[in-house]
């Protein structure tokens, strides 16, 4: 006799959570997660309902217990990289500590579909839903992974759509001429009410220090270590000067009152990488556009010499630099034979110890290269105070000369040529704009911008080395006028501030200062 099969079904039982224990327990815990994507005050504003609004929406439920508020306040949703919270809540889950995740939105959970999904399947694994309270989808329903691939695809293309928004936005304000900089992390400046850039004295006093010490002859390295002997922070807060930093300080345009907008550009929404801006999108130079601390002359002054520092080479080919600031003399002494500069060496001549001075000719191919005479440290400090004695002596004569030479430099001014270039910049600048507003190639006018820019610098470059001729001139001619007729002794100082080229001959030496004069001394 065949028996006849009974079957029961014993229903599922609709039970979330990441336990075993779970059904020990009365109440769902459960978790929300809140994130705003600026630091506006309206959006901060926005960041404080929502952590308010889960905190009584969870609370009210019987069947629920606060598990906690995660909220990440102005990280971007594009990944999850920097999102601590979002991450430590994901660790929670995992470590059982969660067994629901409420969210106001998909966006607001990720804007990346690979991570968002990434993260649901995760969780689901783990038997814990995502309620996404806008688009009222549960993740642990039939339908609720087939709407979150859709609904997070059209939050990506609203993320992009945003970015391009955001790039228009920023074309604009730049077009108009309107900066927008991170003051937090600049030194020098801080913001007023408005959102306008203002400078912040004792920071500024340490930009001024930076460009003078440079200036004065001491490497990015001395200037860095002085700083940080003075306890002076970065605009960053840290203690350590790179020269990086500091070299980043000399070259910043927006010390002499100027901005340079859009040096870099966004290159991918999703990870917000940005780029070096070489030429693939407009930039927009903004003179004048808020105070500077640093004078548009001093400033030239430091790029000329940047410039002259790095093509101090010597060696074959002349590849190997050779730029020290850590004595007065260092890199401004020549041979007068092959035109290399002279080396300090500590020398031992058959057990005598002495330091003297020799051409890098010299010292790396020997003699056959070239003969030039090596010259004692001593002997070398003694002619370059001659020279400057021997000047004080004969202030007679070179004041009237040093005159006549301030009125020289202050004639060869060039306003009407820079002038000239901003009328045609103006007019090119407006053509560019009526073209690629009419979706027109203008790669020509472009070019043309570009050639008036560099022509505008070099009319710039030339007048900063006016001011700066003029400037070692006024110090000269005060110095020759105020010091008295007592013989001076050789001074580290006074060499930085006066002396431009020292060369070596066998049988004199040639001081070149920095007001054009030059006086030779025999050894």
């Amino acid at each position: 006799m065949e028996l006849s099969r009974n079957i029961t079904v014993i229903p599922a039982r609709k039970r979330v959570g990441n336990t075993a224990a779970a059904e020990q327990r009365p109440k769902l815990r459960v978790a929300a997660y809140c994130r705003v994507s600026t630091d506006s005050e309206e959006q901060a504003s926005s960041y404080e309902v929502q952590v308010a609004h889960y905190t009584q929406f969870i609370q009210k439920n019987p069947e629920w217990e606060l598990a906690g508020i995660y909220a990440d306040d102005g990280i971007t949703g594009t990944n999850t990289k920097k999102r601590e919270e979002f991450n430590r809540m994901i660790q929670d889950c995992m470590d059982g500590n969660i067994d629901m995740i409420i969210t106001k939105s998909i966006s607001r959970f990720a804007r990346n579909t690979l991570d968002c999904l990434k993260y649901i399947r995760e969780l689901k694994e783990k038997n814990i839903p995502v309620f996404f309270e806008k688009e009222n989808i549960n993740t642990m329903d039939s339908k609720g992974e087939v709407l979150l691939t859709i609904m997070a695809s059209l939050a990506q293309q609203e993320s992009q759509s945003l970015s391009q928004n955001i790039k228009l936005g920023l074309q604009y304000r730049f077009q108009n001429g309107e900066v927008r900089v991170n003051h937090s992390r600049f030194l020098g400046y801080t913001k007023d009410e408005e959102g306008n850039l203002i400078i912040e004295p004792a920071e500024a006093k340490v930009v001024k220090r930076i460009y003078r010490e440079y200036l004065e002859g001491a490497s990015l390295l001395q200037i860095g270590r002085g700083l940080e002997a003075d306890s002076i922070l970065t605009g960053a807060g840290k203690t350590k000067w790179r020269p990086e930093t500091l070299k980043k300080i000399l070259q910043n345009e927006k010390y002499i009152g100027d901005a340079l907008l859009q040096k870099t550009y966004t290159v991918d929404f999703l990870n917000k990488k940005r780029v070096q801006n070489k030429g693939i999108v407009p930039q927009y130079y903004v003179e004048n556009s808020h105070e500077p601390i640093i004078p548009r002359d001093l400033y030239m002054q430091v790029q000329e010499e940047m410039i002259r520092r790095a093509n101090l080479h010597s060696g074959a080919n002349r590849k190997k630099r050779v730029y020290s600031s850590k004595y007065a003399l260092s890199s401004i002494v020549y041979c007068s034979k092959c035109g290399e500069i002279y080396r300090r060496i500590a020398w031992n001549n058959r057990g005598k110890h002495s330091t003297v001075w020799r051409c890098c000719t010299r010292v790396e191919y020997g003699p056959e290269e070239c003969d030039a005479p090596t010259i004692q440290e001593s002997e070398l400090q003694e002619a370059v105070a001659r020279a400057i004695n021997d000047l004080l002596g004969g202030r007679d004569t070179f004041l009237p000369i040093l005159q006549a030479n301030i009125f020289q430099v202050l004639e060869n001014n060039s306003s009407g040529k820079i002038a000239e270039i901003d009328r045609r910049l103006v007019e090119q600048q407006q053509k560019l704009l009526k073209l690629a507003n009419g979706k027109k190639d203008y790669n020509a006018v472009a070019d043309e911008i570009h050639s008036l820019r560099e022509q505008r610098q070099k009319v710039l470059a030339q007048d900063a080395e006016r001011d700066g001729q003029k400037k070692h001139i006024e110090e000269m001619k005060a110095f020759l006028e105020e010091q008295k007729d007592i013989p001076i002794e050789y001074d580290e100082q006074l060499v930085r501030r006066l002396v431009e080229k020292v060369t070596v001959f066998d049988e004199k030496i040639a001081v070149k200062f920095k007001s054009g004069v030059e006086i030779e001394v025999d050894r």
